[in-house]
């Protein structure tokens, strides 16, 4: 007789919280954002970092409670540059990415997201006589959260890992603001 009460309590404590679930709506429509933040890049065994900046957009649609699907697009810069140019450097160029993402609200005003997809990123080698420039492609693999300002205003905050051809890596931590349409 007790478990049959015990359960029937435990079912009705997790029905009754179902509504409140409900309401918390996943992020839907387009999107646009400012990026800022750090970059580190690891490139033959040498590791530097410098500033991260850029613009992002996307589009997001509900597939369920609380749950949307997205697309996004960006493109940053960075201001990381590893050695002396007089005598051999490696720098960031510019870095393009497309890829999607998976939002779970866990709030009225703040979403979790993972997010994957492909990237390619310019990068510029001089040894003090001769320089060399090459676009390499690669994934982009992150996580990330929003919390809504006031109206359709957000901000933001993600961890991203990128991985390019011939053993190039980078690790970012970006802020984002932005807005909803």
């Amino acid at each position: 007789m007790k478990k049959i009460l015990f359960a029937t309590a435990a079912t009705a404590a997790v029905l009754s919280a179902t509504p409140a679930l409900a309401q918390n709506a996943a992020p839907v429509g387009p999107r646009v954002e400012a990026i800022a933040g750090y970059d580190r890049v690891k490139a033959a065994g040498e590791k530097d970092g410098g500033a991260l900046f850029g613009l992002g957009a996307g589009y997001d649609v509900a597939v369920g409670n609380g749950v949307s699907i997205g697309a996004d697009v960006e493109a940053s810069k960075s201001t990381q540059k590893e050695g002396d140019p007089d005598v051999a450097q490696v720098k960031s160029g510019r870095d393009l990415y497309a890829g999607g993402r998976l939002n779970f609200a866990v709030s009225p005003t703040a979403n979790l997201y993972v997010k994957g997809g492909y990237t390619n990123a310019k990068f510029k080698a001089t040894d003090g006589v001769i320089s060399a420039s090459d676009n390499l492609d690669g994934y982009r693999i992150g996580a990330g959260g929003q919390m809504a300002l006031s109206g359709k205003a957000y901000v933001g905050a993600e961890y991203r890992h990128s991985n390019y051809e011939h053993g190039v890596a980078r690790n970012q931590v970006a802020m984002t603001l932005g807005t909803r349409f």
